[in-house]
């Protein structure tokens, strides 16, 4: 089945028509900057243009979002840029209307979850497993027996000697905004992680988000009891995921 999937970040809107039983693309994928104002008409008029890119395509659409979200409803602030005009607009209703065809929205996280565990690294795994995507911020996802728990917000866990989010603490910009070197930072990745097996006891975490390329700088340096290991489909596990979550059913 081929389906249209789409992942919206701070900086780019993308999209690729997915073969959901392979788990790849089919044909290129398309991206457009994210409007700089950030606010959801411009946003949504984007990503509305980006769907014409596939003019062919007129099926159901799957789209990841950076935000928690409820029956096709952000009900936190678009993450990391804090925008609250997002909370509690009809972000599925409005697409749908004016794109004429069912959509399927969820948060950015989880469709990236739903894609490594369905194609990647997680493929197979029925005990619990944590999903990272490691960026701006923090963004997870939870899978027991390889059902999702959606809108787990893994950034927003406070480590007790930092007392602060995770995100401000861990997530990979923070590296380079604070000039950390690769030691560094796997030290305080190390320590986040230590509080995610405490809390979640889970069999595997799997690390995504660009900073997985470069795994062999910081996991060998890890303590943490519970195998860590890359994702293995990276920036495009976003829109696998979302198409896929279509291709599911999936519902939140």
């Amino acid at each position: 089945m081929r389906l249209l999937g789409i992942d919206i970040g701070g900086s780019g809107i993308k999209g690729a028509l997915v073969d959901t039983e392979k788990g790849i693309f089919h044909g290129e994928r398309k991206r457009i900057p994210t409007p700089d104002s950030l606010m959801p008409d411009d946003v949504l008029q984007a990503v509305r243009e980006l769907v014409h890119h596939f003019d062919e395509y007129e099926g159901p659409i799957g789209v990841g979002f950076p935000a928690v979200v409820v029956d096709g409803v952000p009900r936190t602030a678009f993450t990391a840029h804090h925008i609250q005009a997002w909370v509690g607009y009809p972000v599925a209703r409005q697409l749908s209307e004016w794109l004429g065809r069912p959509i399927t929205l969820l948060n950015d996280a989880d469709a990236a979850g739903i894609a490594e565990m369905r194609f990647g690294n997680g493929r197979g795994e029925n005990g619990t497993v944590v999903v990272l995507t490691l960026g701006t911020g923090i963004g997870g996802s939870l899978f027991t027996k390889g059902h999702l728990v959606p809108n787990m917000e893994f950034g927003r866990l406070y480590l007790r000697d930092q007392c602060d989010v995770a995100e401000k603490y861990a997530a990979a910009d923070v590296r380079k905004q604070q000039d950390l070197k690769w030691k560094q930072w796997a030290h305080r990745l190390d320590e986040y992680l230590h509080l995610v097996d405490s809390v979640f006891t889970p069999h595997l975490i799997i690390i995504g988000g660009g900073v997985s390329k470069k795994h062999d700088k910081y996991i060998p340096r890890l303590t943490v009891e519970t195998k860590v290991i890359p994702a293995a489909l990276r920036n495009r596990a976003g829109i696998i995921g979302a198409a896929t979550a279509v291709a599911e059913g999936w519902q939140n």
